[in-house]
């Protein structure tokens, strides 16, 4: 062996003479079984192509490459394994100059073939896999850095290549979850000799050095294979695969992969609501990733995908249910409603996140585009047709929705509340905060939170209560800043109108009210300057008049609920402004309700079965907070304590009609509102016309009043 790879040294122009000779031993040798030949002409083969690195190597490569075919060819295991061991060592050599001709799809397809191997002996099997996985890994290695070797890339080789590498990995998953060791000759095999290890490291390498065109190649056999063997429902594999390809690929190119599982969770609309559920949680696995680094241009595309989704849930939902209704078959419809379940928590779940971890100057634009899918009653909605879906799925909708956008603005710190809360959002939002549902009001009331609180404090005010010493909270605030001012001066009437009419709703709970309370104290600590707080003060005292004239009708439960969210309150913000006549005002009013009317403070009336009075006597004017002693408590520098004395009156708008009520807003067009529904962009034009109509009649009329 030392004179023949000398003789080949010296005299490089005879190596395709030498490869000629040796394939030819060689061929005729595995045809006659005679095995110990063949070994010793590829150690031959082998050591002259270590030893050469001449130009004239070219065709001695390719008498090599003959050769190993011819070995994997065979059905000896042994000629496999030695044929692909000696691959393995040509693929680590570096070629000074690259090869035009030279293809390896033929070693791609053996390769794949032997990964999927089934004989019989469990340690055979294993030898054959890990063959062919390392011979895979030796054509990723030789190919991927030759661009005359692009070629790789191309479907036809990644529709082989992928599966055989998610085949072993699926496969020690499988064995896993059966109790089995990972590998099928034991435990004590490293990672050399387990496929599944090994089908691994070389997935992760092929997708570490996938380039920008390539990736769609790259992961859409992942999807077909997931596809193929149904494991998407459990996905834990699927996950596991898309965290390894998140985490392999370079993080500029992550978008595609995300555009891929979009696409594919749009082709699978229709499949059952598990599969999707799989689909999307799989989404969320590669967002939660992608979302520390680039995404690029897919963050709106993500939540435009997902919301029409989530509609496209609800409406199977639906469907379910009303089929169900007309059936017999009442569990297997319930089964399918619950499934469908499963698939919207897991787009809000992916939405929220999602949204959650994108910086700021995103998040904003995120809760707009949010904003925007929310159906609210009365405005034209061209992403979600309320009509079909009735008002059951309409509500299943705005709370998924509302859901989402509480994750979406958790945490979310804005430098003004301008840019946080501009009305495009807030109108909308404020729209929905007046419906007639509880739930949907203190969803809207926990968005706010989020955005209004920017010093963490809400955590410190959970629970409506009379608190004792509010310094003792170590409350964070900062000095208003003039933004702030001019955002209270154009939006304060409008934050106070939708506490003042969400505090009358007949279905209001003890959350209800522990949110407004919340609400109230958070827009004090971020918001509130002098006027600021003469303005909430002439709220509570207008909250309290509700209660107490009760032109409503409402509850007795409502209004003694009001008369506590005013008390607790009250206290907090008479501490808050550290007047001592206040406070002692305040104090005086609590401590004669806990003597004479418990029922009017928190600590009692949101207790379980707090007994009722059954009228307030408002003639009892100790029990309640007086305007003229807060006036005076507030009189002198800083505060215009004379405003106290004008009755808070809520603004008159529009949003009525947008929440279906029919105040005395809407007498002039209440048949109109009857087909709001079906007429949505009409209705407006409508009502602004005859608004119009009116305005103008009464104007002339006023003009001729005063000319005569």
């Amino acid at each position: 062996m030392e004179k023949l790879t000398f003789y080949a040294v010296s005299a490089p122009e005879k190596l395709d003479r030498i490869g000629a000779y040796l394939a030819e031993r060689l061929s005729r040798d595995v045809v006659r079984h005679r095995y110990g030949y063949v070994v010793i002409a590829m150690e031959a083969l082998d050591q002259l192509l270590m030893a050469c690195h001449s130009q004239s190597i070219k065709p001695f490569v390719e008498s090599f490459l003959h050769m190993v075919a011819k070995l994997l060819e065979s059905r000896e295991p042994d000629l496999q394994v030695l044929g692909t061991n000696s691959f393995v060592k040509f693929a680590n050599i570096e070629e000074d100059t690259p090869s035009y001709h030279r293809r390896y799809d033929f070693f791609v397809s053996q390769f794949s073939a032997m990964c999927h191997s089934t004989h019989e002996d469990t340690e055979t099997r294993t030898r054959i896999r890990v063959a062919g996985i390392k011979g895979l890994q030796g054509v990723v290695r030789k190919t991927v850095n030759d661009e005359l070797q692009a070629i790789i890339w191309e479907p036809q080789h990644m529709d082989k290549l992928i599966p055989s590498m998610l085949f072993n990995m699926q496969d020690a998953d499988d064995l896993d979850r059966a109790g089995h060791p990972s590998s099928p000759s034991g435990a004590g095999q490293d990672g050399e000799e387990n496929p599944a290890a090994l089908a691994e490291s070389c997935f992760r390498e092929l997708l570490g050095r996938a380039a920008y065109g390539n990736m769609n190649n790259a992961v859409r056999p992942v999807l077909v294979h997931l596809d193929n063997h149904r494991l998407w429902d459990p996905n834990e594999f699927a996950v596991s695969c898309f965290r390894i390809i998140m985490y392999s690929i370079q993080a500029q190119h992550s978008h595609h992969v995300i555009q891929q599982v979009l696409g594919h969770l749009d082709a699978h609309n229709k499949n059952t609501p598990r599969v999707r559920a799989g689909i999307v949680q799989v989404l969320l696995e590669t967002v939660a990733i992608a979302a520390k680094g680039s995404v690029g241009p897919t963050v709106l595309e993500v939540f435009n995908t997902l919301l029409k989704h989530l509609r496209m849930s609800v409406d199977f939902e639906l469907g379910e249910s009303s089929r169900r209704n007309s059936a017999s078959s009442v569990s297997s419809g319930r089964s399918k409603e619950s499934e469908e379940r499963i698939v919207q928590n897991a787009i809000i779940q992916t939405i929220g996140f999602f949204g959650g971890n994108l910086p700021d100057y995103q998040r904003a634009e995120v809760m707009m585009f949010i904003m925007g899918k929310v159906p609210v009653y009365g405005t034209p909605c061209h992403t979600l047709d309320t009509v079909k879906i009735g008002h059951h799925g309409t509500k299943r909708i705005q709370t998924m929705l509302l859901s989402s956008l509480i994750m979406v603005t958790s945490g979310f710190k804005s430098k003004t509340m301008a840019a946080a809360l501009p009305p495009p959002f807030l109108d909308p939002l404020f729209s929905i905060s007046l419906m007639e549902d509880s739930e949907l009001r203190q969803l809207v009331l926990e968005i706010l939170h989020n955005i209004i609180d920017r010093h963490d404090n809400r955590a410190k005010l959970r629970g409506i209560r009379i608190i004792p010493n509010v310094a003792a909270l170590k409350i964070k605030r900062e000095k208003i800043s003039k933004q702030d001012v001019a955002f209270m001066k154009k939006h304060g009437q409008q934050l106070y109108r939708h506490i003042y009419l969400g505090s009358k709703e007949e279905d209001n709970v003890h959350k209800n009210f522990e949110l407004l309370f919340t609400t109230l104290a958070v827009l004090t600590i971020e918001l509130a300057n002098e006027e600021v707080v003469i303005d909430l003060i002439r709220l509570a005292i207008a909250l309290q008049e509700m209660a107490l004239v009760n032109e409503e009708n409402m509850p007795m439960f409502i209004r003694c609920g009001i008369m506590a969210l005013v008390a607790a309150y009250l206290n907090f913000l008479s501490q808050m402004i550290a007047n001592p006549p206040f406070c002692q005002h305040v104090s005086k009013v609590i401590e004669l309700r806990n003597m004479d009317a418990p029922y009017l403070l928190p600590e009692h009336i949101f207790r379980d079965k707090c007994p009722l009075p059954e009228s307030l006597d408002k003639e009892d004017r100790v029990l309640y907070f007086q305007t003229a002693d807060m006036a005076e408590c507030l009189a002198g520098p800083g505060y215009n304590a004379e405003r106290l004395s004008i009755p808070y009156v809520p603004q008159v708008t529009d949003e009525d009609r947008l929440t279906r009520r029919k105040s005395f807003v809407d007498t002039i067009s209440l048949q109109v509102d009857i087909v709001s529904n079906n007429l949505p962009d009409k209705v407006i034009f409508l009502k602004k016309k005859k608004k119009k109509k009116s305005t103008f009649l009464f104007g002339t009329f006023l003009l001729f009043y005063f000319i005569y």
